[in-house]
């Protein structure tokens, strides 16, 4: 009984010799596998080069949107002043003195006494009369005359004429011609 246990053990020993004799590893020197660069330096210079393409569209795009909004802002404001004149023109059209002075110088006469009507009932208050003329009120009375020390009469100052051309020059010779002792001084002087 002793020999069958034996068996077992010395077929493990050897089965774990053998085992021991194969897993002995030796160091070996580290390779380093080294990931290839180009495709690496080739991705960030496309991102790169794409940032900056991208980047140099927004700007253009900007730039446009903004020369645009300017114009149209140009344009706003050119239009809001011609809307502003246009609204002068409109008030002082409107203006009360401006339609009256109108009518009167189309013959409407403004009545010395007013007549109301009272739209609910269709009843006139008030003394209805024609108007003229000479009983009409009147927008823009005469301009008092003005006293005769106030309004003296006109200065006129007279202004010689101006010389033409040809007076001038005739002037100009006869000045520049020598006279009397002076010329004769001068003549010696030439010889």
């Amino acid at each position: 009984m002793s020999s069958p246990a034996l068996q077992p053990r010395t077929r493990v020993t050897r089965i774990a010799q053998e085992a021991v004799d194969r897993a002995r590893l030796t160091v070996v020197p580290r390779v380093r596998s080294r990931a290839p660069r180009v495709p690496f330096v080739t991705l960030v210079s496309l991102v790169l080069v794409g940032g900056i393409v991208g980047l140099l569209l927004f700007n253009t795009s900007m730039q446009q949107a903004s020369f645009a909004a300017s114009s149209l802002e140009s344009q706003a404001d050119t239009l809001a002043a011609r809307e502003q004149t246009l609204r002068m023109e409109l008030d002082e059209l409107r203006d009360p003195q401006r339609v009256a002075t109108q009518a009167q110088q189309m013959g409407m006469v403004i009545p010395s006494a007013p007549v109301f009507l009272d739209l609910e009932s269709g009843r006139t208050s008030g003394v209805r009369t024609p108007a003229t003329r000479e009983n009409a009120i009147q927008l823009q009375p005469p301009a008092p005359i003005k006293p005769a020390n106030l309004a003296p009469a006109p200065i006129v100052v007279e202004v010689p004429a101006t010389p033409t051309a040809e007076e001038q020059a005739a002037a100009a010779a006869a000045a520049a011609e020598p006279t009397g002792q002076q010329g004769k001084q001068r003549k010696n002087r030439d010889r």
